[in-house]
Formats: structure tokens, sequence, C-alpha cells
């Protein structure tokens, strides 16, 4: 799993209007939680440029006032109107403790069904895993080789190494369909008289 660096400083003071005043500065409000104390923090929105405007996921390395944490970001919070952050919560990683991340879907190969002209489709962008932070993978690979037109692979098909999926065992992760052209073509041909010999 990468990791992301990102810097804040230790708040001095806790409290909606503290927070206020760091967000007018273009900065967020931060918990850092799951150790034996939290840490509350301030961080410029841009330090989330690499961590939250990418499909990828990865770990965190808190540098909060000269201190290294290594942590999971947790949740985040965004206004209403205007998309901007208003705050994060940030969980310490600790060896042998579980956390649980949405990890990215991916597809390798060219399935039996695209060739056929159907329409790959991935219903989930991202499972939900369980697992130790050693053993939590960057994303799940799904070979789509063999899906043909009608065939899906759910959460059920998926091989969990050390991990744990946490979704309905019968969620869809990936399907092929048939388009809507090839669906037309297919019933013109079968409503078409057949030819006198």
């Amino acid at each position: 799993m990468k990791t992301v660096s990102m810097s804040g400083s230790l708040r001095e003071n806790v409290g909606k209007k503290d927070a206020k005043a760091l967000r007018k500065q273009g900065k967020v409000p931060c918990v850092l939680y799951g150790g034996d104390q939290q840490y509350h923090f301030g961080m410029d929105s841009t330090e989330f440029r690499y961590l939250i405007f990418t499909p990828e996921i990865a770990f965190v390395e808190l540098n909060i006032s000269g201190t290294k944490y290594k942590a999971v970001l947790q949740d985040i919070q965004y206004h209403v109107v205007t998309g901007n952050i208003m705050h994060a919560d940030f969980l310490l990683l600790q060896e042998n403790k579980e956390i649980i991340m949405g990890v990215p879907v991916k597809t390798k190969g060219v399935s039996v069904g695209v060739t056929k002209g159907g329409i790959l489709i991935i219903k989930m962008h991202k499972v939900k895993i369980k697992a130790i932070p050693a053993s939590m993978p960057e994303f799940i690979e799904i070979d789509a080789t063999k899906l043909d037109i009608g065939d899906s692979v759910k959460i059920k098909d998926i091989e969990a190494k050390n991990n744990i999926l946490l979704d309905s065992p019968n969620a869809v992760v990936v399907t092929v369909r048939v388009t809507r052209a090839v669906a037309a073509a297919a019933a013109t041909t079968e409503s078409a008289p057949a030819k006198k010999k």
C-alpha cells in the first residue's frame, strides 16, 4: 500500500468558533484517534489533493507539529453547497489491529461477452474490506476474460486473501450486459420473415 505524506499543526483550542476560524484560513479541522489519546489539529486543504482527488487509496503519514503518525483517512465531511472539506477524521494504524477501507475494483482482460458486442459494467467501484494494515490490498483485480453476456462476478466469487469482504455476498461487482444496438439487431433478426427457397 502506498503512503501519502500530510502535515498539520495541533490546535490550541477545540470548539466550533476555533474550527470556523481555521476554515476561514483555508485549513481543515481534523482529529486523529485510535491511540491512547485524540489529537485535534488543523491542516491546509491543499494537503488532501493526493488523497481524495484520486480513485486510488493510500495510508497516510501524518506530521502533526513535528511528530509523525501512520494513519488512514476514516471519514471526511464536505460543505453541502460549496463542496469544501469541513472536517476529517484519521484513524491511527496499529500493526495487529484490523481496519476497514473501501478498496477500488479493477478489471483485466477482454471478456468474451464484450467481443460479442456486450458491454462490461463495474457496478461496485469499491468494495469494503476488513484487514490488518499489512494485508490491506491497494485494489481488487477481477479477471473479466471468461465473462459472457449475462455473466457477473459477485462478492462471494472474489477470493479473500488474509482479509474479510464485508459487502453482501450476492452483491454484483462486475457484469456484462447486451448493448441496445446488439439487442435491437437480434430482435430484428428474430422478427424477419424466413426467405423462401
